[in-house]
C-alpha cells in the first residue's frame, strides 16, 4: 500500500487524486482548527466535532511534513487493529484469526485509499470497542463515543449490547464521554457545530444505491448531470430530490427493523454484539444518500470483529463485503471516469457493487435475526452477560485491569 502511494500518480490510480485530499483539504482545515475555529461555511466540512483533533493530530509528530504524519497515523491505527484482531484471535474458548487475516489481506484489496482517509482511526475506535465489550462495558461505551464523534457510525457498535444492566453501563458512559468531550470542544473551539448545515443540503452521491438508480435512467434518456457538491460528486436535476428522500425513508425503516429485533432478540451469543453491530452498519451504509469508497473499510472492520469469533452468524456476508471492495476498487479510482459518465460499464460497476453490498445487508440481518430471536429468552442480564460472570466471555485485546 505504501508503495502504491509512492506511485500513485500514475493515471490508473486517479494521478495523485486520491491522495491530494490530504495535503489539498485535510492540510487547509488543519490550518483553521490550529486557529481555533471550525471550517465555517466550508461546504466540504461535514463532519462532527470530533474529527477535529483527529486532523489536528498530525502536526504533534515532529521532523514530518503533514502528509507524511497524516499516513504514519494511518499506518499505526493499521497496526492497532491487527494486534487488536490477532490477540483476540488467539484468545481461548472459540476464537478465530481469520478476523486478523480478513483485515490484514482485505485493506490492501482497497489499495491505498485507507492510508489517506482518516476512517482508519475512527475503525480502529468501533473495532476496540467491541473488542473490549466483555472487559469493559464503560470502555466499549468511551470508544464507541470518540469514534461517533469523529464519523457518527461507531455509535451503532453498541446496538448489540444485551438488554438490562450492560446496556445501562455501555450507553451511559457512551453518553458521559460524549457529553465531555463535547463540551471540552465548545470551548476550545469556535462553530463547532457548523458541519450540520453542510450536511443537510447533501443530494445523492454517484456511488450510493440512488445514484445506481438515477445513472441507469441516465443511460435510459434522463436529463439529469453530475456536478462536485459537498465534497462529492453528486448528481442534480429532476427527481433527485425524490430518491434523496427516499434514501432517508429507507434509512427510517432499516432503523426500525433493528429497533423490532433488539425487542424480539432471545438470545445472545459471545458473538451477537459483533454481529448486530456489522448489520447496523451495513443497513445503514446502503440506505445512505453517499456511500464514499472509503465506507469499505468500516465494514471490513467489522466484519473482521465478527470472525474472531466462531460463534459468528456473518461469514458469507464477510465474504460479499470483500468482494464488493474489490469492485469498489475498480470503481474509484481505476475506472472512476466512467461512473461520472454513467457510461455503460460505470452502470455496471456500481450495480455490481451496490448489489453486493444490498445482499450482504440483507443476509446479515435476517442471520442476526435468525440467531437470536428464536429460541429460549436469555437470562438475566447481571447473570449472563456481566464480564465478571459470563461463561463464555469475548476476548479482549487487554489483560485484565488493562
Amino acid at each position: 500500500m505504501l508503495w502504491l502511494l509512492a506511485h500513485n500518480h500514475h493515471p490508473l490510480l486517479g494521478g495523485g487524486g486520491v491522495a491530494g485530499e490530504v495535503y489539498r483539504l485535510y492540510a487547509r482545515w488543519y490550518g483553521v482548527l490550529s486557529g481555533g475555529a471550525y471550517p465555517e461555511g466550508d461546504p466540504l466540512w461535514q463532519y462532527p466535532p470530533g474529527a477535529g483533533p483527529l486532523l489536528l493530530a498530525p502536526g504533534a509528530l515532529p521532523g514530518l511534513t503533514y502528509f507524511q504524519a497524516f499516513v504514519a497515523l494511518t499506518v499505526a491505527a493499521d497496526a492497532v487493529v491487527t494486534v487488536a484482531l490477532t490477540r483476540a484471535g488467539t484468545r481461548p474458548a472459540g476464537r478465530s484469526l481469520s478476523g486478523a487475516a480478513l483485515w490484514t489481506a482485505g485493506l490492501p484489496v482497497m489499495l491505498y485509499l485507507p492510508l489517506v482517509r482518516y476512517d482508519v482511526l475512527v475503525t480502529a475506535c468501533a473495532v476496540i470497542a467491541l473488542l473490549t465489550f466483555s472487559r469493559s462495558t464503560r470502555a466499549c461505551g468511551a470508544f464507541a463515543a470518540m469514534g461517533a464523534l469523529a464519523k457518527v457510525w461507531p455509535a451503532l457498535t453498541l446496538i448489540g449490547t444485551p438488554r438490562g444492566r450492560t446496556t445501562k453501563e455501555a450507553w451511559a458512559a457512551a453518553a458521559v464521554t460524549t457529553a465531555v468531550l463535547l463540551g471540552t470542544l465548545a470551548v476550545l473551539f469556535r462553530t463547532p457545530f457548523d458541519f450540520l448545515r453542510q450536511q443537510g443540503h447533501r443530494g445523492v452521491q454517484i456511488e450510493s444505491l440512488g445514484g445506481t438508480a438515477l445513472g441507469l435512467a441516465r443511460r435510459a434518456g434522463w436529463d439529469g448531470d453530475v456536478r462536485y457538491r459537498y465534497g462529492a460528486m453528486e448528481f442534480v436535476g429532476p427527481y433527485v430530490a425524490e430518491v434523496a428522500a427516499l434514501s432517508l425513508a429507507l434509512t427510517v425503516a432499516a432503523f426500525g427493523a433493528l429497533l423490532l429485533w433488539r425487542t424480539r432478540a432471545r438470545r445472545w451469543s459471545p458473538a451477537t454484539p459483533y454481529d448486530a453491530a456489522l448489520s447496523a452498519v451495513l443497513l445503514f451504509t446502503v440506505t445512505s444518500r453517499v456511500i464514499s469508497p472509503q465506507y469499505m473499510v468500516w465494514l471490513l472492520g467489522l466484519a473482521a470483529v465478527c470472525l474472531t469469533s466462531r460463534h459468528t452468524t456473518q461469514r458469507a456476508v464477510a465474504v460479499l463485503i470483500v468482494a464488493a471492495t474489490a469492485v469498489s476498487a475498480v470503481t474509484y479510482p481505476v475506472l472512476y471516469q466512467e461512473v461520472v459518465g454513467s457510461t455503460w460499464t460505470g452502470c455496471l460497476l456500481m450495480l455490481v457493487r451496490n448489489g453486493l453490498l444490498t445482499a450482504a445487508a440483507v443476509l446479515s440481518f435476517v442471520r442476526l435475526w435468525r440467531g437470536t430471536a428464536a429460541g429460549p429468552r436469555h437470562q438475566d442480564d447481571s447473570e449472563s452477560s456481566s464480564p465478571e460472570r459470563n461463561p463464555s466471555p469475548i476476548p479482549a485485546i487487554f489483560p485484565t485491569g488493562g
